[in-house]
Formats: structure tokens, C-alpha cells, sequence
């Protein structure tokens, strides 16, 4: 019975988090209760909860994760200033003259949008209200429009510099240097979140063009719901100062971690300053404005802080249970090996997708799964990617996925539960395409990171 403990802990939290409860408690509780009377029953060794002070100085002593708060403030500034609203009139007036025009400019903006926030909900939840009452204006079906929005909102998952990918690159590195700890080696150079800040890129890529050109399709065909294609006057300048400034500086972000000149963490730093100074120079950055991202940008980091301190001990009584020896046996014993064991995780992390979010799965599944998979010899960025895109596939999936929700939240009355449902499924679809190719082909994933490191 004591080594179905694990097991038990993980249902736990997944039951009292159906009921609303804080995630960040309720990983910390379940593991405190289930320590707590495995001490008085002789089960579980006290000795093991001296190393929770050293983990949360581990945390503090983190210089990756400082990246965290800095892309939020990023972020946050660039939602704010309102630069997005600008990009979709201007790139509206761009793809006006093509089939499904304006989708098209949501897919574009919506990708820009993801490399600057990073944050699904503030990208759909932005997106949905810029876009979504004018592309019903103009003819669009509602299934369309909001598929459209909601897919290209779930891009922040894996564009980059994303916050998913800064936080699955950290838990990486932990989890691939565990893994070569027990096989009895030492990797001088581990993954880092630059490694899948590259790798992500031909990924992400893939999925705008897959988007695109399913928008150009679904124009042409007669049963699907599209105004006709319009001509539109052009304006260069503005076009020019609405797009360059905040390419230029995701540009730079993500330029300098790719060329080495700069770690994820002083990337972010620039980004941040950058972001400021666009918003200042649009007269968006006043004092009460400045105040309102402050607040925000610390409710999201102490969020994810308090989440990864209950996960990390969380994690810590679960291996004391010896949940990390029931894994591994779980995993070897399955038929199918390495293969069967990564469908197993892809298939779990995308239903736990229903019901937790990025975050919770990144600290509480990762460190779980992810040693011994690496143990096993997948490439530890090849993983990252797989799991950042089926973490945005699950954001999507009816009934249960968070983009759903966020969009339901300031679409209009008018616009059926059902329409939003059936809009996102040919975008399930490209995920899950693409999800295929890259397994099927992983040196789309691996490919660049080896060309930038020579």
C-alpha cells in the first residue's frame, strides 16, 4: 500500500484542484498531510524535510528564473501600451487584398503578440477583444473567428522568448543532470532555456504558416463564412511605425541569446527596458499606468514563485514515498520502450491540460517524468518543445481548455459556446500534425540549436 503513496498524492492534487482550490496550497498541503502522517505511522523519514530550507535557497539563488518577472513586465508593458492595437489596424490594411484578410493579420499580430506577453490568457483575452467584434462585422463565421483567435492566442506556449519555455527549461536542466547522476555521467554543458528558445523557432514557425495557409483554404471553400476580399488604401509610414518597434525589440531579445551576447535572464532585462521605452514614447507609461503593470507583473511572479516553492516540495515528499523508483518502473515495464513510455507522458500531460495549467505541470510533472525519460536518451530540448506544444494543444481542447474560457470571458452573447468549440478543432488538428512531424522528424526541434552551438 505504501508504494501506491505517489500515486495517490498525484490524484489527490489533481481532485482538490477540480474544486477550485489554490494551486500553489494545494500541492504544498497535500504534501505536508501526507509527510505528516506517514511520520506517525513510520513510513516516511523526517530527516528528508531538512532539505526543503536548501531548496527554497535554490530557488533564491536562481539566476534563470529571474527571467521570469522581467518577460511579464515585458509583457505587460507592451499589452498595456497598447502597441497590438496598432499592428492589427495596419496589418488589416496589409492582408486586406487577400482571402480571409483580416484572420490572417489576427494570426500575424497574435504571433507577435505571443513572443512579446508570452501569457495565453492576456494574448486571447486581448486578441478577442480587438479583433473578434470587427471580423463578426465584417462577415466572418463565428466558428472561424473564433478559432482563429483562440489558436493563434496558445502560440505564446511556444514562441519565443515564451515564460512556458523559460520555466520548462529550467526544470530541464535539473531533470537532464539527474538523469546523467544516475547513469553515472557528467554533461560539462546541460540544456539551457536558450537551447529551447532556439529550437522552438522552426516549431513555431511552422505552426503560423500552417495556420496561414489553413485560413487561405478555408477562404476559397464556398460552405465556410468569409467577406470578399477589398482594397484598401495603404499608408506605409504609419504601417512602418506601428510594426518595426516592437519587432526591433523582440529582435533583440531574442537575437542576443541566439548570438551568445546575452543570457535569457539579461535578455529579458533589455526587453523590459525596451518595452518601456516604447510605451513611454507613446505617452502610455504615466504614473497611475506605471503602477497598474507594477501591480500586475507581481501578482503573475508571485504566482509562479508560490506554485514552484509547493511543487518543489511537493516533489521532495514524493520521492521520499519513493515515487521516482515507481515511475522508472512503470516506464521500463511498458511495452514499446522509450517510445511507449513518451506517448504514455505526452498522452497524461495533455489531459492534466484540462484541468492544470502550464505552470503546475511544468513543476510538478516534468521533475517527475523527466529524468527518467532522459535516462532513457531523449534529447532533452527535442522534449521541451513536445511538451510546450502539447501543452498548447490542451489549451485549445474542448471542454475543459483555458482558451476556451478566456475568450468566452469577452466574446459576445451573440456567439454560441458552441461556435467557439467547433471553431478551434481544424486547429487541434495543425497542432497535432505538427506534433507528428516533429516527432517523426526531431531534428526540425534539434537541428538549429547544434548549428548555433558550432
Amino acid at each position: 500500500m505504501i508504494e501506491l503513496v505517489p500515486l495517490l498524492m498525484f490524484a489527490a492534487v489533481c481532485g482538490l484542484l477540480m474544486f477550485g482550490y489554490p494551486v500553489a496550497f494545494t500541492l504544498a498541503g497535500t504534501a505536508l498531510i501526507t509527510a505528516g502522517l506517514g511520520i506517525v505511522y513510520g513510513a516516511f523519514d523526517a530527516e528528508l524535510l531538512r532539505a526543503f530550507p536548501d531548496r527554497l535557497y535554490g530557488i533564491m539563488q536562481n539566476g534563470t528564473l529571474v527571467a521570469v518577472p522581467l518577460f511579464v513586465l515585458m509583457g505587460v508593458i507592451l499589452e498595456r501600451a497598447k502597441i497590438a492595437e496598432d499592428l492589427l489596424v495596419n496589418l488589416t490594411k496589409v492582408f486586406m487584398g487577400a482571402p480571409a484578410g483580416m484572420a490572417i493579420s489576427v494570426v500575424v499580430v497574435g504571433a507577435l503578440l505571443a513572443a512579446s506577453t508570452g501569457i495565453v490568457g492576456a494574448t486571447v483575452v486581448t486578441m478577442g477583444l480587438m479583433s473578434l467584434p470587427t471580423m463578426l462585422k465584417q462577415g466572418y463565421s463565428p466558428k472561424l473567428a473564433t478559432g482563429t483567435i483562440c489558436a493563434t492566442g496558445t502560440l505564446g506556449q511556444i514562441i519565443p522568448p515564451s515564460i512556458a519555455l523559460v520555466l520548462l527549461g529550467d526544470t530541464l536542466s535539473n531533470a537532464y543532470q539527474q538523469a546523467q547522476l544516475s547513469a553515472g555521467v557528467f554533461n560539462p554543458k546541460p540544456v539551457s532555456v536558450g537551447d529551447l528558445f532556439i529550437g522552438a523557432i522552426i516549431p513555431g514557425m511552422l505552426l503560423v504558416a500552417a495556420y496561414i495557409l489553413y485560413l487561405l483554404l478555408v477562404a476559397r471553400h464556398p460552405s465556410t463564412k468569409t467577406p470578399a476580399t477589398e482594397q484598401v488604401s495603404l499608408e506605409v509610414w504609419p504601417l512602418l511605425s506601428s510594426l518595426f518597434p516592437p519587432i526591433a525589440l523582440m529582435l533583440l531579445v531574442l537575437g542576443s541569446i541566439i548570438a551568445g551576447a546575452a543570457t535569457p535572464t539579461e535578455a529579458a532585462a533589455v526587453g523590459a527596458l525596451g518595452a518601456a521605452l516604447l510605451a513611454y514614447r507613446r505617452g502610455a507609461l504615466h504614473r497611475a499606468q506605471a503602477g497598474e503593470v507594477g501591480r500586475s507583473t507581481l501578482q503573475i511572479s508571485a504566482m509562479v514563485f508560490a506554485i514552484l516553492i509547493g511543487a518543489s516540495l511537493f516533489s521532495l515528499v514524493f520521492r521520499g514515498y519513493g515515487g521516482e523508483e515507481l515511475v522508472t518502473s512503470i516506464f521500463h515495464n511498458l511495452p514499446g520502450g522509450v517510445v511507449g513510455a513518451t506517448l504514455l507522458v505526452m498522452l497524461v500531460i495533455f489531459l492534466l491540460g484540462f484541468i492544470l495549467d502550464f505552470i503546475e505541470i511544468t513543476f510538478v510533472v516534468v521533475p517527475i517524468v523527466g529524468p527518467v525519460l532522459l535516462a532513457m536518451g531523449l534529447d532533452p530540448v527535442w522534449l521541451g518543445i513536445m511538451i510546450a506544444i502539447n501543452l498548447q494543444t490542451s489549451f485549445l481542447t474542448p471542454p475543459f481548455g483555458f482558451a476556451l474560457f478566456y475568450l468566452r470571458g469577452v466574446a459576445p452573447s451573440s456567439v454560441a459556446t458552441s461556435a467557439i468549440y467547433r471553431g478551434v478543432m481544424p486547429f487541434i488538428a495543425i497542432q497535432l500534425l505538427i506534433l507528428c512531424l516533429l516527432a517523426l522528424w526531431p531534428a526540425l526541434v534539434t537541428w538549429l540549436p547544434g548549428v548555433v552551438q558550432q
